[in-house]
């Protein structure tokens, strides 16, 4: 059975949130780090000080994705479902869950079940674009049917 999409939604949201939360607190680590040992901030430092930055400038893409995606995850229209596949849609195959969305990955139910949230960028979103129940796509030389869309 698909999972409920304003549920499915909350779970999708809530592992974001902890994403943003835990790069957040990374770069306020290392910006006491730079400051209790005073690091400058040159990229012609040595040592510990430019991998500081480094890891700082690398926790900052990370958040930036992360905000990102709850700002895609946001545009979904949660009351609404349609019959074909498309951004917001809930897919159920022979094998798995999909949630249009964002590039999440997978999300535990409270159920058990396991749903594949993917972007509009993932190739296997342009095999299921589209598509309705009763529509097969081709993954890797196994052909998969799609059993249901919300």
């Amino acid at each position: 059975m698909v999972p409920n999409k304003t549920e499915l939604f909350n779970h999708c949201l809530d592992a974001i949130n902890k994403q943003i939360a835990r790069y957040k607190d990374e770069m306020d680590t290392i910006k006491e780090s730079m400051v209790a040992n005073d690091v400058h901030t040159d990229y012609d430092e040595e040592g510990s000080k430019g991998e500081l930055l480094g890891d700082f400038e690398k926790y900052a893409k990370y958040l930036d994705t992360a905000q990102n995606m709850k700002l895609t995850l946001n545009k979904v229209d949660r009351d609404h479902y349609s019959e074909i596949v498309k951004f917001g849609s809930i897919i159920e195959t022979e094998k798995s869950f999909y949630f249009i969305a964002c590039g999440l990955g997978n999300i535990k139910m409270d159920d058990g079940s396991l749903v594949h949230v993917i972007s509009t960028e993932a190739p296997i979103y342009e095999k299921l674009k589209g598509k309705k129940a009763g529509d097969s796509f081709t993954i890797n030389e196994h052909d998969i049917k799609i059993l249901e869309v919300r």
